[in-house]
Protein backbone atom coordinates (compact mmCIF):
# COMPACT_ATOMS: atom_id res chain seq x y z
CA UNK A 1 0.00 0.00 0.00
CA UNK A 2 0.77 3.67 -0.33
CA UNK A 3 0.26 5.63 2.29
CA UNK A 4 0.98 9.14 3.10
CA UNK A 5 0.90 10.15 6.95
CA UNK A 6 -0.10 13.66 7.35
CA UNK A 7 1.14 15.17 10.53
CA UNK A 8 1.33 19.00 12.31
CA UNK A 9 4.72 17.80 14.38
CA UNK A 10 7.06 15.05 13.55
CA UNK A 11 10.09 13.83 15.42
CA UNK A 12 12.82 14.83 14.74
CA UNK A 13 11.80 17.69 13.22
CA UNK A 14 9.24 19.18 15.39
CA UNK A 15 7.81 18.64 18.68
CA UNK A 16 5.68 19.51 21.35
CA UNK A 17 3.98 16.78 22.47
CA UNK A 18 3.04 12.81 21.94
CA UNK A 19 2.25 13.01 18.63
CA UNK A 20 5.33 13.90 17.12
CA UNK A 21 6.92 10.76 18.25
CA UNK A 22 4.02 8.70 16.60
CA UNK A 23 4.28 10.29 13.54
CA UNK A 24 8.22 9.89 13.54
CA UNK A 25 7.92 6.28 14.67
CA UNK A 26 4.65 4.70 13.03
CA UNK A 27 5.75 5.28 9.51
CA UNK A 28 9.22 3.55 10.31
CA UNK A 29 7.59 0.48 11.18
CA UNK A 30 4.79 0.37 7.89
CA UNK A 31 8.04 0.77 6.04
CA UNK A 32 9.37 -2.48 7.66
CA UNK A 33 5.92 -4.58 7.19
CA UNK A 34 6.78 -3.72 3.62
CA UNK A 35 4.09 -1.06 3.01
CA UNK A 36 5.53 2.42 1.03
CA UNK A 37 5.08 5.39 3.37
CA UNK A 38 5.35 9.33 3.10
CA UNK A 39 5.29 11.82 5.70
CA UNK A 40 3.85 15.14 5.13
CA UNK A 41 4.58 18.62 7.33
CA UNK A 42 5.00 22.24 7.67
CA UNK A 43 7.98 23.47 7.28
CA UNK A 44 8.76 25.84 10.87
CA UNK A 45 11.13 28.16 11.49
CA UNK A 46 12.60 25.99 14.42
CA UNK A 47 13.50 23.10 11.77
CA UNK A 48 17.31 23.14 11.18
CA UNK A 49 17.76 21.87 7.83
CA UNK A 50 21.74 21.33 7.69
CA UNK A 51 21.04 18.89 10.74
CA UNK A 52 18.14 17.18 9.47
CA UNK A 53 18.92 16.92 5.95
CA UNK A 54 16.39 18.99 4.00
CA UNK A 55 16.83 19.62 0.53
CA UNK A 56 14.94 21.80 -2.13
CA UNK A 57 12.79 19.45 -4.14
CA UNK A 58 12.73 22.23 -7.15
CA UNK A 59 9.15 21.80 -7.23
CA UNK A 60 6.52 24.34 -6.13
CA UNK A 61 2.60 24.05 -5.28
CA UNK A 62 -0.02 26.08 -5.95
CA UNK A 63 -2.82 26.56 -2.80
CA UNK A 64 -5.70 28.89 -3.75
CA UNK A 65 -7.18 29.44 -0.04
CA UNK A 66 -10.08 32.16 -0.02
CA UNK A 67 -9.23 34.63 -2.33
CA UNK A 68 -5.68 33.67 -2.36
CA UNK A 69 -3.13 32.19 -4.62
CA UNK A 70 0.41 31.68 -3.88
CA UNK A 71 3.35 29.39 -5.07
CA UNK A 72 5.14 27.36 -2.56
CA UNK A 73 8.44 25.43 -1.85
CA UNK A 74 8.50 21.89 -1.10
CA UNK A 75 11.26 20.34 0.60
CA UNK A 76 12.30 17.07 1.21
CA UNK A 77 14.55 14.74 4.38
CA UNK A 78 15.75 11.10 4.56
CA UNK A 79 16.13 11.89 8.13
CA UNK A 80 14.03 9.25 8.77
CA UNK A 81 15.24 5.97 7.86
CA UNK A 82 12.79 4.36 5.11
CA UNK A 83 10.57 7.25 5.30
CA UNK A 84 10.43 10.53 3.10
CA UNK A 85 9.61 13.62 4.81
CA UNK A 86 8.34 16.21 2.84
CA UNK A 87 7.58 19.60 4.24
CA UNK A 88 5.47 22.60 3.10
CA UNK A 89 7.11 26.46 3.13
CA UNK A 90 4.99 28.71 3.74
CA UNK A 91 6.67 31.86 5.29
CA UNK A 92 3.79 33.60 6.08
CA UNK A 93 2.09 30.57 8.21
CA UNK A 94 5.35 29.23 9.52
CA UNK A 95 8.29 31.65 9.69
CA UNK A 96 7.37 31.61 13.93
CA UNK A 97 9.14 30.71 16.69
CA UNK A 98 6.65 28.26 18.38
CA UNK A 99 4.56 25.75 16.37
CA UNK A 100 1.07 27.11 17.68
CA UNK A 101 1.32 29.65 19.80
CA UNK A 102 2.48 31.79 22.34
CA UNK A 103 2.44 31.24 26.24
CA UNK A 104 -0.47 33.67 26.06
CA UNK A 105 -2.40 32.11 23.97
CA UNK A 106 -2.77 30.04 20.46
CA UNK A 107 -1.73 31.93 17.14
CA UNK A 108 -5.01 34.11 16.30
CA UNK A 109 -4.49 32.95 12.49
CA UNK A 110 -4.13 29.16 13.49
CA UNK A 111 -7.38 28.19 11.39
CA UNK A 112 -5.44 30.00 8.23
CA UNK A 113 -1.91 28.12 8.71
CA UNK A 114 -3.54 24.64 9.09
CA UNK A 115 -6.23 25.13 6.38
CA UNK A 116 -3.63 25.98 4.30
CA UNK A 117 -1.37 23.16 5.68
CA UNK A 118 -4.66 20.51 5.30
CA UNK A 119 -5.48 22.55 1.45
CA UNK A 120 -1.59 21.51 0.18
CA UNK A 121 -1.88 17.95 0.72
CA UNK A 122 -3.02 16.71 -2.39
CA UNK A 123 -1.37 18.73 -4.20
CA UNK A 124 1.56 17.78 -2.27
CA UNK A 125 1.22 14.67 -3.61
CA UNK A 126 0.31 15.64 -6.87
CA UNK A 127 4.04 17.26 -7.25
CA UNK A 128 5.49 14.26 -6.05
CA UNK A 129 3.36 11.86 -8.27
CA UNK A 130 2.36 10.03 -5.13
CA UNK A 131 -1.11 8.25 -5.61
CA UNK A 132 -1.86 7.30 -2.09
CA UNK A 133 -3.87 4.48 -1.36
CA UNK A 134 -4.52 6.01 1.97
CA UNK A 135 -3.90 9.72 3.88
CA UNK A 136 -3.21 9.19 7.54
CA UNK A 137 -4.56 12.35 8.99
CA UNK A 138 -3.60 13.36 12.67
CA UNK A 139 -5.11 15.72 15.19
CA UNK A 140 -7.57 18.85 14.38
CA UNK A 141 -4.78 20.44 12.48
CA UNK A 142 -5.49 17.98 9.72
CA UNK A 143 -9.10 17.89 10.37
CA UNK A 144 -9.95 19.72 6.99
CA UNK A 145 -7.96 16.70 4.76
CA UNK A 146 -10.63 14.72 4.33
CA UNK A 147 -12.88 17.58 3.11
CA UNK A 148 -10.81 19.36 0.63
CA UNK A 149 -9.44 15.91 -0.86
CA UNK A 150 -13.33 14.97 -1.05
CA UNK A 151 -13.85 18.17 -3.11
CA UNK A 152 -10.93 17.81 -5.47
CA UNK A 153 -12.05 13.76 -5.52
CA UNK A 154 -15.27 14.85 -6.99
CA UNK A 155 -13.73 15.99 -10.24
CA UNK A 156 -12.34 12.79 -10.74
CA UNK A 157 -8.41 12.76 -12.08
CA UNK A 158 -5.84 12.11 -9.05
CA UNK A 159 -6.55 10.72 -5.89
CA UNK A 160 -9.88 10.03 -6.76
CA UNK A 161 -9.84 6.40 -5.24
CA UNK A 162 -7.73 7.42 -2.07
CA UNK A 163 -9.10 6.72 1.16
CA UNK A 164 -8.77 8.53 4.49
CA UNK A 165 -8.32 7.65 8.41
CA UNK A 166 -8.57 10.30 10.73
CA UNK A 167 -7.14 9.47 14.35
CA UNK A 168 -7.78 11.29 17.29
CA UNK A 169 -4.48 11.56 19.72
CA UNK A 170 -6.79 13.65 22.09
CA UNK A 171 -10.17 15.46 21.46
CA UNK A 172 -9.89 17.85 23.67
CA UNK A 173 -8.16 19.48 21.40
CA UNK A 174 -10.54 20.31 18.71
CA UNK A 175 -9.49 23.55 16.35
CA UNK A 176 -12.38 25.57 17.13
CA UNK A 177 -12.82 28.63 15.04
CA UNK A 178 -15.93 31.24 14.25
CA UNK A 179 -17.93 30.50 11.55
CA UNK A 180 -16.47 33.90 9.39
CA UNK A 181 -13.47 31.76 8.72
CA UNK A 182 -15.17 29.50 6.57
CA UNK A 183 -15.17 31.64 3.65
CA UNK A 184 -11.60 32.18 3.90
CA UNK A 185 -10.84 28.59 3.88
CA UNK A 186 -12.60 28.67 0.67
CA UNK A 187 -15.57 26.32 1.97
CA UNK A 188 -19.03 26.85 1.03
CA UNK A 189 -21.95 27.62 3.66
CA UNK A 190 -23.02 24.34 3.18
CA UNK A 191 -20.58 22.96 5.03
CA UNK A 192 -22.06 24.92 8.15
CA UNK A 193 -24.76 22.28 9.26
CA UNK A 194 -24.69 20.16 11.82
CA UNK A 195 -24.20 17.41 9.62
CA UNK A 196 -20.57 18.59 8.46
CA UNK A 197 -18.54 21.33 10.34
CA UNK A 198 -20.84 22.90 12.42
CA UNK A 199 -20.39 22.91 15.94
CA UNK A 200 -22.15 25.57 18.32
CA UNK A 201 -21.70 27.98 15.82
CA UNK A 202 -18.07 27.17 15.72
CA UNK A 203 -16.44 25.71 12.84
CA UNK A 204 -14.72 22.44 14.31
CA UNK A 205 -11.73 20.98 12.26
CA UNK A 206 -11.70 17.93 14.46
CA UNK A 207 -15.06 17.21 13.27
CA UNK A 208 -14.34 17.48 10.05
CA UNK A 209 -11.62 15.30 10.35
CA UNK A 210 -14.51 12.65 11.82
CA UNK A 211 -16.98 13.58 9.79
CA UNK A 212 -15.52 13.21 6.40
CA UNK A 213 -12.92 10.27 6.80
CA UNK A 214 -13.77 6.73 5.49
CA UNK A 215 -12.39 5.75 9.32
CA UNK A 216 -11.25 6.82 12.29
CA UNK A 217 -9.18 5.62 15.02
CA UNK A 218 -7.50 6.75 18.45
CA UNK A 219 -4.92 5.75 20.51
CA UNK A 220 -6.01 3.02 22.58
CA UNK A 221 -8.44 0.43 22.64
CA UNK A 222 -9.91 2.26 25.93
CA UNK A 223 -10.11 5.58 25.02
CA UNK A 224 -12.25 4.66 21.81
CA UNK A 225 -15.19 3.60 24.23
CA UNK A 226 -14.71 6.76 26.21
CA UNK A 227 -14.76 9.44 23.84
CA UNK A 228 -18.61 7.66 23.22
CA UNK A 229 -19.53 9.10 26.52
CA UNK A 230 -20.57 12.53 27.46
CA UNK A 231 -17.99 12.79 30.32
CA UNK A 232 -15.20 12.34 27.72
CA UNK A 233 -16.35 12.84 24.50
CA UNK A 234 -16.47 16.58 24.60
CA UNK A 235 -19.38 16.89 22.66
CA UNK A 236 -18.77 14.92 19.62
CA UNK A 237 -19.65 11.32 21.50
CA UNK A 238 -23.20 11.23 19.54
CA UNK A 239 -21.27 11.52 16.18
CA UNK A 240 -18.21 9.26 17.46
CA UNK A 241 -21.35 7.05 18.52
CA UNK A 242 -22.96 6.95 15.29
CA UNK A 243 -19.76 6.18 13.19
CA UNK A 244 -18.84 2.72 15.88
CA UNK A 245 -18.30 0.80 13.08
CA UNK A 246 -15.77 2.28 11.90
CA UNK A 247 -14.30 3.72 15.21
CA UNK A 248 -10.36 1.68 16.15
CA UNK A 249 -8.85 1.63 18.80
CA UNK A 250 -4.74 0.76 18.73
CA UNK A 251 -2.14 1.91 21.33
CA UNK A 252 0.56 4.21 20.38
CA UNK A 253 4.13 2.44 20.97
CA UNK A 254 7.22 3.70 21.22
CA UNK A 255 10.66 3.32 19.73
CA UNK A 256 12.99 0.74 21.35
CA UNK A 257 15.41 1.65 19.31
CA UNK A 258 14.96 6.04 20.89
CA UNK A 259 14.65 4.80 24.13
CA UNK A 260 16.80 1.76 25.30
CA UNK A 261 18.89 2.12 28.71
CA UNK A 262 21.50 -0.18 27.12
CA UNK A 263 22.86 2.04 24.72
CA UNK A 264 21.08 5.68 26.04
CA UNK A 265 23.93 8.64 26.17
CA UNK A 266 22.01 10.75 28.15
CA UNK A 267 21.95 9.10 31.59
CA UNK A 268 24.34 8.67 33.96
CA UNK A 269 24.76 4.99 33.53
CA UNK A 270 23.52 2.45 30.94
CA UNK A 271 21.42 -1.07 32.14
CA UNK A 272 19.52 -3.37 30.48
CA UNK A 273 16.97 -6.37 32.47
CA UNK A 274 19.72 -8.50 32.78
CA UNK A 275 22.25 -5.50 34.21
CA UNK A 276 19.51 -3.77 36.16
CA UNK A 277 22.48 -2.83 38.79
CA UNK A 278 24.19 0.91 37.04
CA UNK A 279 19.99 1.89 37.32
CA UNK A 280 21.16 2.98 40.96
CA UNK A 281 23.90 5.17 39.26
CA UNK A 282 21.36 6.88 37.27
CA UNK A 283 19.13 7.36 41.02
CA UNK A 284 21.76 8.76 42.80
CA UNK A 285 22.37 11.55 39.84
CA UNK A 286 18.74 12.19 39.63
CA UNK A 287 18.73 12.50 43.53
CA UNK A 288 22.26 14.72 43.48
CA UNK A 289 20.76 17.22 40.55
CA UNK A 290 17.18 17.98 42.80
CA UNK A 291 19.07 18.51 45.86
CA UNK A 292 17.98 14.84 47.58
CA UNK A 293 19.55 13.11 49.77
CA UNK A 294 20.36 9.43 47.92
CA UNK A 295 19.24 6.17 49.75
CA UNK A 296 18.66 2.51 48.17
CA UNK A 297 15.99 2.44 51.05
CA UNK A 298 14.02 5.71 49.84
CA UNK A 299 12.12 5.45 46.40
CA UNK A 300 11.95 8.50 44.02
CA UNK A 301 8.86 8.56 42.45
CA UNK A 302 9.12 10.85 39.16
CA UNK A 303 6.58 12.72 36.64
CA UNK A 304 7.47 14.26 33.67
CA UNK A 305 3.49 15.90 32.70
CA UNK A 306 1.90 18.61 31.47
CA UNK A 307 1.00 20.64 34.90
CA UNK A 308 -2.93 20.68 34.60
CA UNK A 309 -5.78 19.55 36.46
CA UNK A 310 -6.12 16.33 33.08
CA UNK A 311 -3.03 15.11 34.54
CA UNK A 312 -3.90 14.57 38.03
CA UNK A 313 -2.56 17.46 39.60
CA UNK A 314 -5.46 18.36 41.29
CA UNK A 315 -5.53 14.96 43.25
CA UNK A 316 -1.82 15.01 43.57
CA UNK A 317 -1.55 18.51 45.03
CA UNK A 318 -4.23 17.66 47.71
CA UNK A 319 -2.17 14.53 49.38
CA UNK A 320 1.85 15.28 48.07
CA UNK A 321 2.65 16.33 51.76
CA UNK A 322 1.71 13.32 53.39
CA UNK A 323 3.04 10.87 50.34
CA UNK A 324 6.29 12.30 51.20
CA UNK A 325 6.07 12.09 55.04
CA UNK A 326 5.75 8.22 53.89
CA UNK A 327 9.33 8.52 53.06
CA UNK A 328 8.85 8.86 49.82
CA UNK A 329 10.72 11.69 47.57
CA UNK A 330 9.66 13.18 43.93
CA UNK A 331 10.96 14.46 41.33
CA UNK A 332 8.89 16.12 38.95
CA UNK A 333 9.22 18.34 35.76
CA UNK A 334 6.83 20.21 33.40
CA UNK A 335 5.20 23.46 32.73
CA UNK A 336 1.45 24.36 31.77
CA UNK A 337 -1.30 26.43 33.70
CA UNK A 338 -0.33 29.03 35.72
CA UNK A 339 -2.76 27.95 38.96
CA UNK A 340 -0.45 25.02 39.20
CA UNK A 341 2.38 26.94 38.40
CA UNK A 342 2.11 28.81 41.46
CA UNK A 343 0.82 25.50 43.32
CA UNK A 344 3.44 23.54 42.70
CA UNK A 345 6.33 27.23 43.11
CA UNK A 346 5.18 26.61 47.10
CA UNK A 347 5.58 22.92 47.10
CA UNK A 348 8.83 23.45 45.41
CA UNK A 349 9.86 25.87 48.37
CA UNK A 350 8.29 23.85 51.35
CA UNK A 351 9.09 20.38 50.34
CA UNK A 352 13.00 21.40 49.72
CA UNK A 353 15.46 18.21 50.05
CA UNK A 354 12.39 16.29 49.67
CA UNK A 355 10.90 16.66 45.87
CA UNK A 356 12.74 18.32 43.11
CA UNK A 357 10.47 20.32 41.23
CA UNK A 358 11.59 21.75 38.13
CA UNK A 359 8.68 24.14 36.51
CA UNK A 360 10.25 23.66 33.00
CA UNK A 361 10.40 21.21 30.01
CA UNK A 362 13.59 19.90 29.46
CA UNK A 363 13.97 16.93 26.95
CA UNK A 364 17.59 15.84 28.74
CA UNK A 365 15.87 16.06 32.62
CA UNK A 366 13.37 13.90 31.29
CA UNK A 367 15.27 11.30 29.98
CA UNK A 368 17.47 11.45 33.56
CA UNK A 369 13.98 11.27 35.21
CA UNK A 370 13.30 7.87 33.19
CA UNK A 371 16.25 6.26 34.13
CA UNK A 372 16.55 7.40 37.34
CA UNK A 373 13.32 7.22 39.20
CA UNK A 374 12.44 3.63 40.83
CA UNK A 375 8.15 5.00 39.91
CA UNK A 376 6.89 7.26 37.58
CA UNK A 377 3.25 8.33 38.64
CA UNK A 378 -0.03 8.93 35.92
CA UNK A 379 -2.75 9.92 37.87
CA UNK A 380 -4.45 11.26 34.84
CA UNK A 381 -8.32 12.13 35.39
CA UNK A 382 -8.24 11.33 31.32
CA UNK A 383 -5.07 10.09 29.09
CA UNK A 384 -5.92 8.63 25.46
CA UNK A 385 -2.61 7.16 25.18
CA UNK A 386 0.10 8.01 27.33
CA UNK A 387 3.85 7.02 26.15
CA UNK A 388 5.30 8.50 29.98
CA UNK A 389 4.16 4.87 31.16
CA UNK A 390 5.62 2.97 28.18
CA UNK A 391 8.94 4.64 28.29
CA UNK A 392 9.41 4.57 32.09
CA UNK A 393 8.96 0.69 31.83
CA UNK A 394 11.29 0.28 29.26
CA UNK A 395 13.93 1.99 31.99
CA UNK A 396 12.42 -0.23 34.76
CA UNK A 397 10.58 2.30 36.07
CA UNK A 398 7.34 1.18 37.47
CA UNK A 399 4.19 2.65 36.91
CA UNK A 400 1.23 4.05 39.31
CA UNK A 401 -1.70 4.76 36.84
CA UNK A 402 -4.97 5.42 37.18
CA UNK A 403 -7.39 3.63 35.15
CA UNK A 404 -8.28 5.34 32.10
CA UNK A 405 -7.49 5.09 28.49
CA UNK A 406 -4.54 4.31 27.39
CA UNK A 407 -2.82 3.84 31.07
CA UNK A 408 -5.55 1.15 31.41
CA UNK A 409 -4.41 -0.91 28.07
CA UNK A 410 -0.90 -0.96 29.34
CA UNK A 411 -0.09 -1.00 32.70
CA UNK A 412 -1.69 -4.33 34.74
CA UNK A 413 -2.06 -4.51 38.39
CA UNK A 414 0.78 -6.31 40.01
CA UNK A 415 -0.17 -9.98 42.18
CA UNK A 416 2.44 -10.55 44.49
CA UNK A 417 1.23 -14.05 44.29
CA UNK A 418 1.77 -15.13 41.06
CA UNK A 419 4.42 -12.57 40.41
CA UNK A 420 2.57 -11.28 37.47
CA UNK A 421 1.70 -7.51 36.15
CA UNK A 422 3.83 -4.65 35.19
CA UNK A 423 2.35 -1.91 38.10
CA UNK A 424 0.08 -0.11 40.31
CA UNK A 425 -3.57 0.96 39.08
CA UNK A 426 -6.35 2.79 41.09
CA UNK A 427 -9.83 3.59 39.44
CA UNK A 428 -11.13 6.06 41.69
CA UNK A 429 -10.38 9.99 40.75
CA UNK A 430 -9.40 11.05 44.26
CA UNK A 431 -6.62 11.85 46.39
CA UNK A 432 -7.40 9.12 48.90
CA UNK A 433 -7.57 6.49 46.21
CA UNK A 434 -4.06 7.70 45.05
CA UNK A 435 -2.63 7.74 48.24
CA UNK A 436 -3.14 4.20 48.91
CA UNK A 437 -1.89 3.17 45.76
CA UNK A 438 1.66 4.78 46.47
CA UNK A 439 1.43 2.98 49.64
CA UNK A 440 0.86 -0.34 48.09
CA UNK A 441 3.76 0.84 45.45
CA UNK A 442 6.04 1.65 48.94
CA UNK A 443 5.57 -1.76 50.57
CA UNK A 444 5.74 -3.67 47.58
CA UNK A 445 9.50 -2.01 47.29
CA UNK A 446 10.63 -3.02 50.77
CA UNK A 447 10.49 -6.55 49.33
CA UNK A 448 13.25 -6.71 47.13
CA UNK A 449 12.31 -9.72 45.84
CA UNK A 450 9.16 -8.94 44.54
CA UNK A 451 10.21 -5.32 43.66
CA UNK A 452 12.71 -7.05 41.03
CA UNK A 453 10.30 -9.47 39.59
CA UNK A 454 7.88 -6.17 38.83
CA UNK A 455 10.98 -4.28 37.50
CA UNK A 456 11.47 -7.50 34.87
CA UNK A 457 8.12 -7.24 34.20
CA UNK A 458 7.87 -4.10 33.02
CA UNK A 459 11.54 -3.50 30.82
CA UNK A 460 10.09 -6.84 29.64
CA UNK A 461 6.91 -5.33 28.31
CA UNK A 462 6.60 -5.54 24.32
CA UNK A 463 5.58 -1.68 24.08
CA UNK A 464 7.48 -1.39 20.12
CA UNK A 465 5.68 0.04 17.31
CA UNK A 466 5.76 -3.34 15.80
CA UNK A 467 2.60 -4.98 16.98
CA UNK A 468 0.78 -1.80 16.72
CA UNK A 469 1.67 -0.60 13.08
CA UNK A 470 0.87 -4.37 12.14
CA UNK A 471 -2.70 -3.49 13.68
CA UNK A 472 -2.50 -0.12 11.76
CA UNK A 473 -1.44 -2.24 8.47
CA UNK A 474 -4.64 -4.59 9.03
CA UNK A 475 -6.64 -1.34 9.56
CA UNK A 476 -5.48 0.05 5.99
CA UNK A 477 -6.30 -3.10 4.49
CA UNK A 478 -10.26 -2.80 5.90
CA UNK A 479 -10.49 0.24 4.99
CA UNK A 480 -9.26 -0.76 1.12
CA UNK A 481 -11.90 -3.48 1.12
CA UNK A 482 -8.66 -5.95 0.61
Amino acid sequence: MKIALISPEVFPFAKTGGLADVAGALPKYLARHGQEVIIIMPKYQAIDGDRHGLTDTGLEITVELGKETDRHKLFVSDHISGVKTYLVEAQNYFDREQLYGTPNGDYADNSLRFGFFAKSVPEVLEAIGFEADILHCNDWQTGLVPVYLREKAENGGFLSNAKTLFTIHNIAYQGLFDRKELPKLGLGWEYFVMEALEFWEKVSFMKGGIVFSDAVSTVSRKYSEEIQTPEFGYGLETILSSKRDVLHGIPNGIDPEEWDPATDDRIAARFSVSDIGPKQECKRALAEENGLAYSTDVPIIGMITRLAAQKGLDILSKCIEELVDLGIQFVILGTGDNEYHRIFQSFKEKLAGRAGINIMFDASMAQRIYAGSDMFLMPSRYEPCGLGQLISMRYGTVPIVRRTGGLSDTVTEFDPRAMSGTGFVFSEYTAGALTETVKRALNLYKDETRWRKIVENAMNYDSSWNRSSAEYTELFQKILGE
